[in-house]
């Protein structure tokens, strides 16, 4: 038989944004509830090292670190659980939301904080690598190939950008490019091209990467499928997805606005969505930074939003 809970404060999603808003929340007794949905911890659960999360000059093991955040939200009251929305409605207040299963939450105010999930290639080895030379956020993890030799996939600003930093740090850097030029605006293109340690491979594909415990080549095609199709190897250290990412908002369609590539809509300076009551934070309202740090802190000021809308709403 379906359970129903009543909260001030729903929480959809874990991560850097979930766990902090969920703490915020519990010290201003609304007793969240947060479902940490089909990546407990999120993204940074992935990450072998973490350098760049103030607090922790030694850096810090990405699942030890959201395993920490989480005891935090824990210690202050939120009801955390492994499950997953699949189902909302923000037609009325309260919210009724459906999990995996047929449980229902009944909420007064949601904040939302799915995240995002990179785009890969699809290869078995960028799941066999990675962590170990496959990385899909430069910014993250560039600092760690510094006069090394780098490979970025994609020919989008996503990808000159990514490359752009890199040569910044490494001493060489491909792009492998699918078609026969780059896709991004025409000063990003002339960027790339002007810079002495990237060179871009066109019309290429990667069919796989290779190396004894770590990434220490890729395997790449040019030319696929045509009569001068050929196959030869780069020695690289790091293999960077620059093919953009992809918010978990799914859900929520129909229900919010979301921008043409499926990130929730918040109207600045807030984290307000267009359904009031209903608020966003972390990757997936963020196509731009993606860093743990700004999902913290847009964590933060969700579960702000969410305490001064109550107030508001429980005086009337």
């Amino acid at each position: 038989m379906a359970e129903t809970t009543n909260t001030r404060v729903l929480i959809i999603g874990s991560g850097p944004a979930g766990y902090t808003a969920g703490i915020y929340a519990s010290r201003a007794n609304l007793n969240p509830v947060i479902y940490e949905g089909i990546q407990p911890g999120g993204q940074l659960t992935q990450t072998s090292e973490i350098e760049n999360f103030p607090g922790f000059p030694e850096g810090i093991d990405g699942n030890e670190m959201m395993g920490m955040i989480r005891k935090q939200a824990e210690r202050f009251g939120a009801d955390i659980r492994s499950r997953i929305i699949t189902k909302v409605d923000f037609s009325k207040r309260p919210f009724v939301c459906e999990d995996d299963r047929g449980d229902l939450v009944v909420a007064d105010t949601v904040i939302i904080s799915t995240g995002a999930s990179a785009k890969y290639l699809g290869l078995s080895d960028e799941e066999k690598y990675r962590g170990m030379g496959v990385s899909a956020c430069a910014t993250c993890d560039g600092f760690f190939y510094r006069k090394r030799t780098v490979a970025v996939v994609g020919g989008g600003d996503t990808a000159c950008e990514e490359a752009l930093y890199l040569s910044t740090l490494a001493k060489k850097v491909y792009m492998i490019v699918r078609k026969d030029h780059l896709r991004a605006s025409d000063v990003m293109q002339r960027r790339v091209m002007e810079r002495e340690n990237i060179e871009v491979l066109f019309n290429c594909n990667t069919s796989g990467l290779f190396g004894e415990g770590e990434v220490q080549g890729a395997r790449i095609v040019r030319n696929l499928g045509k009569e001068n199709e050929e196959t030869f190897d780069i020695a690289i250290d790091g293999f960077f997805l620059g093919i953009g990412h992809k918010p978990n908002t799914d859900v929520f369609r129909g229900q919010i606005e979301l921008d043409e590539e499926g990130y929730v809509v918040t109207k600045a300076p807030t984290t307000a969505t267009s359904v009031v009551g209903v608020f966003a934070a972390g990757d997936c309202a963020d196509p731009i930074y993606r860093q743990a740090i700004a999902a913290a802190g847009t964590g933060c000021r969700a579960a702000l939003d969410a305490e001064k809308f109550l107030m508001k709403t429980d005086e009337l």
